[in-house]
């Protein structure tokens, strides 16, 4: 015969801190993994425009059958030798990059720092430098990325300038990185977990595990 089986649930703030804890991990290996980045992708993707940078995209396929363009960006993380964000994408210089940069970000001082660089060096060179930037290999990091320096079209570049856009262009693989980190501990605090969990009505048994 059927039989009715009663439990007692409980939210969050009704939980001890080891089944908070215990709770907040569910959270965190599900609800709170799925696309968290997005935000950071579709502002560095701003950022890199305005810079000059034209995000190379590759197609992914949708569940429904159809597809749709992506950009190709690339990261690994958060705590592990060999985690960081690289990118593809064309370089050339774009007039007022700096001022756009400034407006966009105006405490990103990197980023300021960045765009100074590659107008200098594009000064230098009448303007005429671009780079071609490529994804190798399985890890995702700012030295995974080759990069091609070429002045009109030729590779009549001065080596320091060629390092000095490599560098800038690693520099703010860097800093991509860094803003990834950023959001995802954001993301994963107990504050804003806490805050998910109590929102969304989610209930626990008295151990932490989530119920229902």
């Amino acid at each position: 015969m059927p039989e009715i089986i009663e439990t007692t649930v409980y939210h969050l703030d009704e939980l001890t801190d080891p089944a908070k804890d215990k709770a907040r991990a569910w959270y965190r290996d599900g609800v709170a993994s799925e696309d968290w980045y997005e935000f950071v992708f579709e502002d560095f993707e701003t950022i890199a425009s305005l810079l000059g940078l034209e995000l190379k995209t590759q197609t992914i396929r949708l569940y429904g059958g159809g597809t749709r363009q992506q950009p190709c960006l690339y990261f690994r993380g958060f705590w592990s030798q060999g985690d960081g964000a690289c990118f593809e994408g064309f370089y050339r210089y774009k007039a007022g990059a700096r001022q756009a940069i400034l407006s966009h970000a105006p405490t990103e001082t990197e980023l300021h720092a960045i765009a100074d660089r590659l107008q200098n060096i594009q000064r230098r060179n009448f303007y005429r430098v671009t780079a071609d930037v490529t994804h190798r290999g399985r890890y995702c990091h700012e030295y995974s990325m080759d990069i091609e320096v070429t002045r009109g079209g030729r590779p009549a570049v001065a080596a320091a300038d060629e390092e000095g856009i490599a560098e800038a262009t690693r520099d703010l693989a860097r800093w991509l990185y860094r803003q990834l980190e950023r959001e995802y501990e954001y993301q994963t605090s107990d504050e804003v977990i806490d805050e998910a969990i109590m929102a969304n009505g989610y209930t626990f048994t008295l151990d932490g595990r989530r119920f229902g």
